[in-house]
């Protein structure tokens, strides 16, 4: 009876897990607009608890310890911002005028691809040339400029970047009372000594990683401006911005720096040859950091499975776009570091084995059988 029991309480929360796991992305998706800047926030502010917790060390309040780290991160994020974005307007408003340049650079791309949607339009058009009629579709008028973009989108921008401040200052204002109750509540020193564990890992890891990558990121955004620099790039610190922005998304991001680099090559040389020279020092760059530096600096204790970023790259991009692509890694981090204190769910033993759906640790007090001492 208490064999069939644990089976029937293990099937019912893994059928009640199951339906949690499906329905929680589409409740992400859906609620982007609250859940993006809150988890967001979450992740910047557990990043700034070592800077908050030597603040308290060295007796400063902690309302005036939190105010200090958003206002260092805000004096951080617009600086680079500023960096990146008032170049990119002067590069932008270049665009159509060296139009002609890219497309002098690009001709023989350019006749290939017209010689290939002129051979697939006369095929599509005979194929569509039957009984079939056309169906109708509705068409959405587009926004006459980027002003009005920007206008009808500013508001919602603004409330979500003030409302993700607000959870980052009284997240970190309240962070050691917080962690205080949260260990004391706990009605085993065992079970304390293992949530205050918890939580000293999750600041750890995700502070360690935020860091770290953002050292690394900044270096190779200079190191790669200066060498734009030395060849005659217009706008090399845009440049290496966009480039270290870039590069907190594993894989996908250095690819578009590069396409990028690209782009702006053909915009500026009127050699082609010359106008790869960008993307080629971005990606020199990119292997040397990705294969010698970050390794080098990172080791292993923050090394994570490279098929498990890319199921967090495609699954958070799929929810919330671009930020959830810059969510990704922190992210894993964070339920990787929780899962491993916490215990994986033993799905094998309760299809196969044990009944149950939890895997038997021993205790640390608990005497090594003689047969493994």
């Amino acid at each position: 009876m208490s064999l069939r029991r644990d089976r029937l309480l293990a099937a019912l929360t893994l059928l009640v897990g199951a339906g949690v796991a499906l329905a929680t992305p589409f409740a992400l998706k859906s609620g982007a607009e609250f859940f993006l800047p809150v988890t967001a926030a979450l992740v910047i502010a557990v990043a700034l608890v070592p800077v908050l917790e030597w603040q308290e060390r060295h007796r400063i309040p902690s309302p005036i310890a939190a105010l200090v780290c958003v206002l260092l991160f805000l004096i951080a994020a617009n600086i680079a911002l500023a960096a990146i974005v008032v170049p990119a307007t002067e590069f932008f408003r270049l665009l159509p005028e060296r139009i002609d340049r890219i497309q002098s650079n690009v001709a023989p791309l350019l006749d290939f691809y017209a010689n290939l949607q002129h051979y697939v339009d006369s095929t599509i058009e005979k194929l569509a040339s039957g009984p079939v009629g056309r169906a109708e579709q509705a068409t959405v008028a587009p926004p006459n400029s980027l002003l009005e973009l920007a206008a009808t989108s500013a508001p919602v921008v603004i409330v979500q970047l003030f409302f993700g401040i607000l959870v980052v200052y009284f997240f970190l204002a309240g962070w050691t009372k917080t962690r205080e109750r949260t260990i004391t509540n706990r009605s085993s020193f065992g079970g304390a000594m293992a949530t205050a564990r918890v939580i000293q890992a999750v600041v750890d890891d995700v502070s360690a990683y935020l860091g770290t990558i953002t050292f690394i990121n900044a270096c190779l955004g200079l190191f790669v401006a200066f060498w734009l620099w030395m060849v005659g790039m217009p706008y090399p610190l845009m440049w290496g911005g966009v480039i270290a922005l870039l590069n907190y998304i594993p894989y996908f991001g250095p690819i578009v720096a590069a396409l990028l680099m690209a782009l702006g090559g053909l915009m500026t040389f009127t050699d082609i040859w010359m106008a790869m020279v960008p993307p080629a020092i971005m990606i020199g760059c990119h292997l040397v950091e990705a294969n010698v530096v970050t390794p080098l600096i990172v080791g292993h204790r923050l090394t994570i499975n490279p098929l498990m970023i890319l199921v967090s790259l495609s699954f958070w991009g799929w929810i919330w776009g671009t930020p959830g692509a810059l969510l990704a890694v922190p992210l894993l981090i964070i339920m990787q570091t929780v899962i491993g204190a916490a215990g994986k769910p033993d799905i094998a033993g309760f299809l196969f084995e044990h009944g149950t759906l939890t895997t038997h640790r021993r205790r640390i007090d608990e005497p090594v059988p003689e047969e493994q001492a």
